[in-house]
């Protein structure tokens, strides 16, 4: 038995480096999974997530050499998204952050503020560090960036760190650098965002494949078909996914939602019902008094989205949602 740390996810048969090196370097082997895993209690498309420690039995001599993972170390913590086609269950994207990176753009493609804040409840329940990223800054003209600061500063006064960068004129690419540096970073964003670009730019022997945007929908295509591990040369590693089209959230309950919206937590021992408030239209309602004040506290745009995700929620019939 020999314990490694998962490199590549792509479907039935997983990449591990093994932590016992050849004269040659690093060892990597393709490993097949022995036995049958679960998260808790919860179903999974993948069992496995690249990130995890594992320990594994070799299999087969020379060139046919593979191994079967038999074990699944404890996780420091991990990212989970609903599955997008398997509604009742869950699949993990990565274990044992450091952090998590989400890269958007406020152009080509259009942001969507609505994302963000389904990403961010995404890393949330874990206590994941997130930041998000901004790319491709030269594309901004002086309205664009006075929109930019104003998203930025909503969810900076929430504890956020954001950073505007480029990938193509080099603009705060040092900070972005030295965000991922000694670290392991999850990077992840929708098509056509340019993350791949943006790798390359700081680690361009890594030499990803990027997209192209298309002029007919305005969006990206996916370059990324699986996840992946890379080391940086600068030091830290990340772990690239596919790009994400959608987030929907089957594994929270309503009242998770509001839990994990930061200012609205924030504001709920305020309300007349404290924890118990969902802050639509209860009166007392502390957040409700907050958005209708206009005191940023909490900004009308994350108020509006924190209801279309509770409405969402409350949606999902029998059949669609995953009790865990």
């Amino acid at each position: 038995m020999q314990k490694g740390t998962v490199t590549k996810s792509t479907g039935s048969w997983y990449n591990v480096r093994l932590d016992e090196e050849s004269p040659e370097g690093d060892i990597e082997m393709r490993c097949r999974v022995a036995g049958r895993f679960r998260l808790e209690d919860k179903a999974l498309t993948n069992p496995i997530a690249v990130g995890d420690r594992v320990s594994v039995v070799i299999e087969g001599t020379g060139d046919e050499e593979t191994g079967a993972i038999r074990k699944i170390e404890d996780r420091t913590n991990y990212v989970v998204r609903q599955s997008p086609r398997k509604k009742h269950e869950l699949h993990l994207l990565a274990s044992n952050i450091d952090q998590a990176v989400l890269i958007v753009t406020l152009l080509y493609p259009d942001v969507k503020l609505g994302f963000i804040d389904r990403f961010l409840l995404m890393t949330e329940p874990f206590g994941i560090h997130t930041t998000i990223v901004f790319n491709k800054s030269d594309l901004l003209e002086e309205e664009d960036l006075l929109t930019y600061e104003a998203i930025a500063s909503i969810y900076k006064d929430i504890g956020y760190d954001v950073l505007l960068v480029s990938a193509e004129d080099g603009t705060n690419l040092d900070q972005f650098k030295a965000l991922l540096k000694d670290k392991r970073s999850l990077l992840s964003g929708q098509s056509g965002v340019g993350k791949s670009t943006l790798i390359n730019a700081i680690a361009p022997d890594l030499d990803l494949r990027t997209g192209e945007i298309s002029d007919y929908t305005g969006k990206g295509t996916h370059t990324t078909t699986f996840a992946e591990l890379f080391d940086l040369p600068f030091g830290g590693e990340i772990i690239d996914p596919p790009g994400i089209k959608n987030l929907t959230f089957n594994y929270l309950r309503p009242i998770d939602i509001a839990y994990y919206y930061r200012e609205i937590f924030a504001l709920s021992p305020e309300c007349r019902f404290g924890g118990t408030c969902m802050h639509r239209n209860e009166p007392g309602c502390a957040v409700i008094a907050s958005v209708e004040a206009e005191d940023d506290r909490v900004t009308d745009l994350r108020y509006n989205s924190y209801l279309t995700l509770l409405t969402e929620t409350e949606g999902q019939n029998y059949w669609e949602r995953k009790k865990v």
